[in-house]
């Protein structure tokens, strides 16, 4: 088990991450989520022993995890740490550096082995390239490659598709994360995009103004969003008012919608004046006017603008909403 206990940490006494508690499993996938510079690279960075931490502790399984003032090195050897600074070696080809950790007493385990990891990374035509000559998100792809040939126990991702285009984005997912599961590799992903991470990770944890401030599964944290912040992480989303007969008196709150979760009427529901309609493939995105303030929904087609449409939402989406206690 990955203990993080009670840590803080600060650059020139600014406070970037306080109090944080974290246990993970061994063989379990968790992402760390959060808008740019909420301290996910840093968390990283504490974890593998790059920055020294004053306050808490770090364990896997019974030894400590030390910063950089205890090793001359820094990192733990059953640990690996991929940043967004690839760290190869340019003038040599992608072959030679997916393997230049293994061993060369088994040279057909080691030809072997490189080729299993050029091909999950989908770099097989390149297998003789020197890396200098490659693009950034090829590079990135040799990196990741690199690094899980040294077969860690614990691997931690920061950003690791950051480079690589859509094209290459969504098969290296999948190929990576299937990997690493079936190897029983533990690992903690640092990213802004929930594509990394709502299909594969067991757990997501949440970070804003330094804290940890959600821990569930992918699923549950999409379904059930405590705030906007949360599931802005996920996708365009709006909070709306929703009137509840109770006590037959009228009670207004309001719950978190996604913008795929509103269905246009031209009768009844929230009244709303369309400002503009984006085509992002399949359907649009409009931008509309509620109450003074901008709400964002999904159409099948563009709506002029200017013109008045109603937005309603499903029961079964509010009283999902309403049971995740959102004011």
């Amino acid at each position: 088990m990955l203990n993080v206990d009670h840590v803080s940490f600060a650059y020139n006494d600014i406070p970037v991450l306080e109090d944080i508690n974290l246990k993970i499993h061994r063989g379990e996938h968790v992402s760390i989520i959060g808008e740019s510079g909420c301290g996910k690279s840093t968390l990283l960075k504490i974890i593998y022993g790059l920055l020294h931490i004053k306050i808490g502790e770090i364990y896997w399984d019974d030894n400590q995890v030390l910063g950089p003032l205890y090793n001359l090195v820094p990192g733990e050897p059953y640990m690996k740490y991929l940043s967004q600074d690839f760290d190869l070696m340019p003038y040599n080809t992608v072959f030679e550096n997916v393997s230049q950790y293994l061993s060369v007493f088994e040279p057909d385990k080691l030809k072997t082995h490189t080729q299993e990891l050029i091909e999950m990374i989908e770099m097989t035509d390149f297998t003789d390239t020197k890396v200098k000559l490659l693009s950034g998100g090829q590079q990135q792809r040799v990196a990741l490659a690199r690094v899980l040939a040294q077969r860690p126990e614990i691997l931690l991702l920061d950003e690791p598709f950051s480079h690589i285009d859509n094209f290459r984005k969504n098969g290296l997912r999948r190929n990576l994360f299937t990997f690493l599961k079936k190897e029983g590799i533990t690992v903690l992903t640092a990213t802004h995009d929930h594509n990394d991470m709502l299909p594969f990770a067991d757990r997501v944890m949440v970070i804003r103004d330094t804290k940890i401030i959600a821990k569930d599964t992918p699923k549950n944290l999409y379904e059930h969003p405590k705030d906007l912040y949360i599931a802005s992480l996920f996708g365009e989303a709006n909070k709306i008012p929703v009137n509840i007969v109770k006590s037959y008196a009228d009670t207004k709150r309001r719950i978190i919608v996604y913008a795929h979760e509103f269905k246009v009427s031209e009768k009844s529901g929230l009244e709303v004046l369309v400002n503009r309609s984006y085509y992002i493939g399949g359907h649009y995105m409009i931008d509309g006017i509620y109450e003074n303030k901008n709400i964002y929904f999904h159409h099948h087609k563009a709506i002029e603008a200017g013109k008045t449409v109603f937005l309603n939402v499903s029961l079964e989406t509010i009283n999902q909403r309403l049971a995740t206690g959102t004011e």
